[in-house]
């Protein structure tokens, strides 16, 4: 997702979702935000929102809010929604092959977040509209193919449509394997930006089985291998997370690396890992095969020394990925994009200036954020 803003920055470009499984949360957030300022409507900034999606998915993963996510979203008037919109899962059971429970503990619940976010950002646009501003516009089924910029403005080129667009400012929240980032900083230098830490994901929506309930299951099967399956607020559809940890096998990584453009070499891969573990794995694989949600990747982390070059500037986990095992993902998008979306209220004619505030007051957190994952791997 791309943002670009003009007189506050009047014309901000957001490249959200990179990879085609619908809207995320960072670029919504942060478009919220910079249309609730005081400024009178006919002075907030012109906003794009570009994804990759043909248009908003229902399905989605579920999320952790914690800290200064929860504090974020209360900001937004969000916080009773959320909390009423939950999936319902009642909390995790750890089970063996005969779906014997070893361990159980109780859920924080967690609800269509970024379903709720889009929602709130049209609301927030219907409003600035109403007033004479011009809100957000949301591109859907388009990505980015050509950005390149000068001192005054930011030029891209939409990758279907051809069009040719020019922005004051460009916001990269398009993720850990988004465009944005290697586009502007250079693919050279990706292998030093992305720290894998050996472990890769597949994650779907299925139809629900008899055996799946309100309870989440988590299966560890042998070779590093785990199987989990949570109810999606769908009620006849049920959540799958695979996961592996191998770092020899050279496969799981070249799949990674063909994004959206590789589903059907992704799934097969996962599974040749899953045929064998036993548990519930044929009818998972199944449900996998048939997806038309299912997205893959690998865990890792984004380190970079600044998240700003000119007018471009990175949001979430296209600049400061903690990992999809940290669970802190969320709450990175939500802090940031409010950090950000101040720091340009408070620099409305330096964008240099903003970028700078958005990075010391966001950087400490990440910091945070990204030593949480120590330990996790071994399990």
């Amino acid at each position: 997702m791309s943002t670009l803003c003009s007189q506050l920055h009047s014309e901000v470009f957001i490249c959200n979702a990179e990879a085609d499984v619908g809207c995320s949360i960072a670029g919504p957030t942060l478009a919220a935000f910079l249309l609730l300022s005081p400024l009178p409507a006919s002075e907030k900034p012109r906003i794009t929102i570009l994804e990759r999606s043909s248009g908003f998915r229902m399905q989605g993963q579920n999320v952790d809010i914690r800290g200064a996510g929860v504090t974020v979203i209360r900001k937004l008037g969000l916080e009773t929604v959320i909390r009423a919109s939950t999936t319902g899962e009642e909390g995790v059971k750890i089970v063996g092959e005969q779906n014997h429970v070893w361990a159980a503990f109780e859920a924080d619940r967690r609800g269509r977040l970024a379903e709720i976010c889009y929602e709130r950002s049209n609301l927030v646009s219907e409003e600035v509209k109403r007033g004479g501003g011009a809100g957000i516009e949301y591109v859907f089924g388009d990505y980015l193919e050509e950005i390149e910029q000068d001192g005054s403005q930011v030029h891209v080129r939409f990758a279907k449509s051809g069009e040719r667009r020019n922005f004051d400012l460009v916001v990269g929240a398009d993720g850990l394997q988004g465009q944005t980032r290697s586009k502007v900083w250079g693919p050279e230098g990706e292998q030093a930006r992305i720290k894998r830490l050996g472990m890769y994901i597949g994650f779907f929506s299925m139809p629900k089985g008899e055996t799946d309930s309100m309870w989440r299951r988590w299966f560890h099967a042998s070779g590093r291998r785990g199987i989990m399956l949570r109810p999606d607020k769908q009620r006849d559809r049920t959540t799958g997370l695979l996961t592996v940890i191998n770092e020899k096998d050279t496969r799981l990584v070249e799949v990674a690396a063909k994004g959206y453009k590789g589903v059907e070499a992704q799934k097969k891969l996962l599974a040749e890992y899953f045929r064998d573990v036993g548990w519930e794995s044929e009818r998972i694989i199944k449900g996998m095969m048939g997806t038309e949600d299912f997205y893959y990747d690998m865990v890792a982390q984004i380190k970079m020394n600044s998240w700003s070059k000119g007018r471009v500037v990175l949001l979430g986990d296209a600049g400061y990925c903690a990992s999809t095992i940290s669970g802190m993902g969320t709450t990175l998008a939500l802090s940031g994009a409010y950090n950000l979306a101040g720091a340009l209220l408070h620099h409305p004619n330096d964008h240099t200036a903003a970028f700078a505030e958005y990075e010391e007051t966001t950087r400490p957190l990440v910091n945070r954020a990204q030593k949480l994952l120590l330990g996790h791997l071994t399990l």
